[in-house]
Formats: structure tokens, sequence, C-alpha cells
């Protein structure tokens, strides 16, 4: 019988290399760390390793004193580190700086169309009328979570509305690939690449609606959700490249195999739970595994991406530095493998 392959051990002293290396970066709060941090908290829930906790404590309070910056999409994705320390700590700081960038995406935030969520990366309108797939990690997961937290039905049906418009948006039906972005005003995907962390970022997210959501099987845009990560999953697996990994262009054999993008992907498919993806797994895990440095860093992660112009601007992308998100979704990936015999499963939906 087909089962993972892992050494538990190992990957607790991995993830233990991982979060350490991470804590030596000095992140300002963005997304960057937004990522990491939910790494982080991903480690400690599968772990129990209260030390992951009071790093995280002790580095939010530091950014507190500092002082915060103004919100954006990017920046609420450290709304995710900010309820996992308050379902653990009961602060309500915490709490109250993510029911702040709750306010800001409700009542500020850019939109368009049927209330879809544009990208922003600063205070200005850098990309009008575009949504991106990384929206769907930086805030309408967030949105997911505290709506759940919070009781809110209207977070959830708000959060659960992003995911359905942007399925819809980037989706491709006859691949099942995800685009980066699409562009309302001119009605097109750009430069139209299936971009790696586009993919992981739509993945992994729609991946833990059914994790995070109490009856999920009730809401009928959750049936999207699912759909939509069935078809991503099932054409996405074929592009695996020999070495366990994931192109930085999904069907570009000239595009370099990219570590984030891979994480993703695969904590994905830890946290979808199909049988048929244990080989996948497998062969994830060996190549994820070469590809983090004995003092934790994890190699070959591209640096930030907008939506490029051309095949090009996507490959010549350096690769070259440790990165937050790339110490993030490993870690995500990492925990997914501890927990998996806990997996619910979404069953034949």
């Amino acid at each position: 019988m087909t089962k993972l392959e892992f050494d538990k051990k190992q990957i607790e002293e991995v993830i233990d290399k991982v979060v350490e290396r991470t804590m030596r970066m000095d992140m300002t709060w963005d997304w960057p760390c937004g990522v990491a941090y939910y790494g982080i908290c991903e480690a400690y829930e599968a772990t129990g390793n209260e030390k992951y906790l009071k790093l995280l404590k002790d580095r939010v309070d530091e950014y507190i004193d500092l002082g915060l910056p103004a919100w954006t999409v990017n920046t609420c994705a450290m709304g995710h580190c900010m309820l996992t320390l308050y379902e653990h700590t009961k602060d309500e700081q915490y709490l109250d700086i993510a029911k702040s960038k709750i306010d800001y995406i409700e009542n500020e935030a850019l939109r368009f169309g049927d209330n879809v969520l544009q990208h922003t990366v600063s205070v200005n309108n850098d990309f009008p009328e575009q949504c991106w797939a990384d929206t769907l990690f930086m805030a309408a997961f967030f949105l997911l979570r505290a709506g759940v937290l919070l009781k809110d039905e209207k977070l959830v049906d708000d959060a659960l509305n992003q995911y359905y418009w942007h399925v819809k948006y980037l989706q491709d039906s006859s691949t099942g690939l995800f685009y980066h972005g699409y562009n309302n005003i001119t009605g097109d995907h750009m430069s139209g690449f299936y971009w790696g962390r586009a993919n992981a970022w739509a993945a992994y997210t729609m991946s833990m609606v059914g994790k995070v959501l109490p009856e999920c099987y009730l809401y009928p845009k959750f049936l999207d959700i699912v759909g939509s990560l069935n078809e991503q999953l099932a054409s996405i697996k074929l592009l695996q490249t020999e070495n366990g990994l994931w192109r930085t262009i999904l069907d570009d054999k000239d595009s370099y195999e990219e570590i984030s993008a891979s994480c993703g992907i695969a904590a994905a498919m830890i946290n979808k739970g199909n049988p048929l993806h244990i080989k996948y797994l497998n062969k994830a895990t060996k190549g994820i595994l070469e590809n983090i440095s004995e003092d934790g860093r994890v190699l070959n992660v591209s640096g930030g991406t907008a939506v490029m112009k051309d095949r090009d601007g996507y490959r010549n992308i350096s690769r070259d530095w440790i990165q937050g998100w790339g110490q993030g979704l490993a870690l995500a990936y990492l925990s997914g493998l501890l927990n998996y015999e806990n997996n619910r499963s979404d069953g034949a939906l």
C-alpha cells in the first residue's frame, strides 16, 4: 500500500532550522513576513513547540512598539499571525489589529465588479481593477479565518465571494490552471502565463477552506471552490518535474524549478488528502528537502513578482536570495506532512 514516506524526526529538525533562519531575517510588516510567520504558526500547530509562539510574540510586540504601516491587501497577510497569537494568548491587542485589517478590507479596500478585491501593494492605485491570485492568501483566506473565529457570517460570505470570483477570473477552464492576474478594464489576463506561485496561492488557500470552515458543504460557493481545486490538482500533478518540483511557469520546460510554488502546491495536495496524490507528494518531499540548506534557508525561491510582460520576465526573476514566502510555504508543507493523518477529507465533493 502506497503511503507517505518521510522521517518524522528529520522533518521536525528541518522545521526547527527553517524557523530559526526565518527569525534572523529583518522583515518589516508586509506580505513577506505575513507568509513567513503564517508558516511558523503552522509549525507551532503541528509540533506544539512553544518556542515558536514565543519567537512570534516577541517579534510582533517589537513591531507594534515601532509602529504599524498603512494597510493594503498585501500588508493584511500579517492578519494570519494576529489571529493565531490571539487564539493562543487571548491578548486582545492582536485581535484588535486583526479587526483593523478587517475594517480596511471591508470598508476601504478598492474593489470592482461583484465586490472583488483589487490587488494592492501600496496606498496608491497601482493596478486598477486587477485581481491577482496573491489576494487569495493575503486577504480572502484571512477573512475566512477571521469570520469563523468571530462567528461573523458576513465576513465568511465575503471571503467565499472572493474565492468564487478569483476562480471565475483566473482559472483556465480548458487546463484547470490559474493565470497570475486578470485586468477587468481590458478583459484579459495580461501576459497570460500559468505562473507557479499564483497556482500555489490558489491551490493552498482553496485547500484550506474545508479545513477552516465548519459545515463547509452547506455553503454553495464552497462547491465551486472544491470543484476548482479538483480540476487544478488533476492537471498540475502532471506538470511535476522529475525532481518532484514545479516550474515558475508551470508548462514551460525552459523555466526554472521554483521552491515556493512547489511547497504551496504540494501543501495543497496534503490538505486535499487524495490518496492518488501520495506518489507525487513523496517525490515532492525529496525535492523540497534537497532545496533547504543546513542552516534552514529555503533555496531557489523566486523574488517578488508582478504580472510580468512576457515569458522572459518570469524566467529571469532572481532566485538567489532568501525570501519570507519561501520560508513560510516550506513550513506550511513540512507541517502538513506531520499532520497528514489528522486531515479531514472532503469526501466525494
